[in-house]
C-alpha cells in the first residue's frame, strides 16, 4: 500500500485499501477523503520522520502543531459549504492521525474532542458564541482537566477538588469569583494550553461544576509527569490549584453535576474507540510491509503459515472495530447517543486494539521492539489507550447496568 494519499479520478482508488477491507471509506464523500488525503500526506511527509526519536525522547514534536491547526481539519471550509461537519469525516479523521501515532491523535483530541465537547456540552449560549470559533481556530486551546492524583474509575463520586463561591456585592449581581483548591493528575497537553477546563465539586451544594482556569493563574502548579512507557511523546500534567481565583463568566453555565460531565464522556469514549481502531491499522501496515520484506530461511517471512494466521487476525480485529465505531458514529449522528454505546465501543475496540499491536510486535520478532521497525510504539502506546477515558471494567459494568437494569458499582 502506498503511503502517499493522491486522489484522482478513478474510483479504485482509496486511503485505506488494505485496513479498510469491507469498504468503510465509502462512506465519506470525495471532499472528505481530499481532506484527509491532505492530512495523510502531511503526516507521511512531516510526521513520520521525527516521531521515533522524539518518542524515545518522551518530548512532543512542536514544531509539528501549528502546520497541524493550519490544515483546517476541525471545521475545513471545503466541508462545512453545505452545511455542518458529518461524524464520519470527524471519525476518519482521528483514525488517520491515529495509523500515524497514539500521541498526535491524542494532541488533536484533546482540543477538537475533549475540549470542544466540554463547551459544546456545558457552556451556555452565550458563552458559546463567544468561545466556540476561537475553540475551532485554536485561539483558544484547552484541556479537559478531571483526573485527580487519587480518583480515576471513582472520579464520580471521588472527586475532591474543591470550589467555594465569594461574594463580591460591589461587582453587581454577576460578581465575585470562585476559589479552587486541589489537584489534577494525568492532563495531556496542560503545559502548552491556554486554559485548565477544571471540575470540582462546590462546597455548597456538593455538586461538580466546571470553570476555565488560565493556565497562568495565580496558584496552578503545573509538573511534568517523567518516566512513563506509553505514549511517552504526550506532555501529561500533575496539576496542582492552590485558591486559584475564577470570575463566575469562566463557569461552565450548563454544567450543576456530574451528569453533564457523563454527557461529555459519551461523546469522549467515542473519539477514543476511533483512536483505538486506527492504532491497529498502523501497527498492521507496518507489520505487514516487514513480513512483506524480511527474508527469512531464504524466503520471505510473510509467505510462511502461521505469519500469514496473525495477518488474517490482525485485519479481522481491525474490520470488526471499524464496524463498531462506525455504526456508533451514525447512530450518534442521529441523535442517538447513550453511554452503552459508547463504552461498547471503547472497551472492545480497545480489547481488539491490545492483541491487534502485540501480534503486529509478534510477527516482526526480535525488530519489534525496536522504534525502527514502526511497531514498537503502537505496542507500547495501545497500554494508555486501553486505559484512559474509562477502563475495560468501567465500561463493561456501564453496559451490564445497561444489559441488567441493575448496578454493579460499589459505592
Amino acid at each position: 500500500m502506498s503511503t502517499t494519499a493522491t486522489l484522482g479520478t478513478g474510483t479504485d482508488q482509496r486511503l485505506y485499501d488494505v485496513a479498510d477491507w469491507y469498504d468503510a471509506e465509502a462512506l465519506l464523500t470525495t471532499d472528505e477523503r481530499t481532506v484527509l488525503a491532505r492530512l495523510r500526506n502531511f503526516l507521511d511527509a512531516e510526521a513520520k520522520p521525527l516521531l521515533a526519536g522524539y518518542w524515545e525522547r518522551g518530548e512532543f514534536p512542536e514544531q509539528l502543531s501549528q502546520p497541524l491547526i493550519d490544515l483546517d481539519l476541525m471545521e475545513p471550509a471545503d466541508l462545512t459549504v453545505n452545511g455542518p461537519v458529518r461524524g464520519i469525516y470527524q471519525g476518519f479523521r482521528i483514525f488517520e492521525l491515529a495509523r500515524t501515532d497514539a500521541s498526535l491523535a491524542t494532541w488533536y483530541t484533546a482540543q477538537a474532542g475533549l475540549f470542544r465537547t466540554a463547551i459544546r456540552v456545558g457552556a451556555s449560549a452565550e458563552q458559546q458564541r463567544e468561545w466556540m470559533p476561537k475553540v475551532i481556530d485554536f485561539s483558544l486551546k484547552g484541556v479537559f482537566s478531571l483526573t485527580e492524583p487519587e480518583h480515576g474509575s471513582d472520579i464520580a463520586g471521588g472527586l475532591s477538588t474543591t470550589a467555594r463561591f465569594e461574594t463580591n456585592s460591589a461587582a453587581g449581581p454577576d460578581g465575585g469569583s470562585w476559589v479552587l483548591d486541589g489537584a489534577k493528575r494525568w492532563i495531556g497537553g496542560a503545559s502548552t494550553t491556554d486554559v485548565l477546563c477544571v471540575f470540582a465539586r462546590d462546597i455548597a451544594d456538593g455538586q461538580v461544576k466546571a470553570f476555565l482556569v488560565d493556565r497562568t493563574a495565580a496558584g496552578v502548579t503545573l509538573e511534568k509527569i517523567h518516566g512513563k512507557t506509553s505514549l511517552r511523546m504526550m506532555q501529561n500534567a500533575h496539576i496542582t490549584l492552590d485558591g486559584v481565583r475564577v470570575p463566575e463568566a469562566m463557569r461552565l453555565h450548563n454544567v450543576d453535576s456530574f451528569k453533564d460531565v457523563a454527557a461529555m464522556l459519551r461523546a469522549m469514549r467515542s473519539d477514543v474507540a476511533w483512536i483505538a481502531t486506527g492504532m491497529q491499522a498502523g501497527a498492521f501496515e507496518a507489520a505487514l510491509a516487514y513480513v512483506k520484506e524480511r527474508q527469512q530461511f531464504g524466503r520471505s517471512l510473510g509467505s510462511f503459515q502461521l505469519v500469514q494466521e496473525k495477518l488474517a487476525r490482525m485485519l479481522g480485529n481491525i474490520t470488526a472495530s471499524l464496524s463498531l465505531v462506525v455504526r456508533l458514529t451514525e447512530q450518534q449522528s442521529g441523535g442517538v447517543v447513550r453511554d452503552q454505546d459508547s463504552a461498547l465501543a471503547k472497551m472492545q475496540t480497545s480489547l481488539m486494539m491490545r492483541e491487534t499491536v502485540a501480534l503486529a510486535r509478534e510477527v516482526v520478532g526480535g525488530n519489534g521492539i525496536s522504534l525502527a521497525a514502526d511497531v514498537a510504539r503502537f505496542h507500547a502506546d495501545a497500554e494508555a489507550v486501553y486505559s484512559y477515558e474509562g477502563t475495560h471494567e468501567i465500561n463493561a459494568l456501564i453496559i451490564g447496568r445497561a444489559l441488567t437494569g441493575v448496578s454493579a458499582f460499589t459505592n
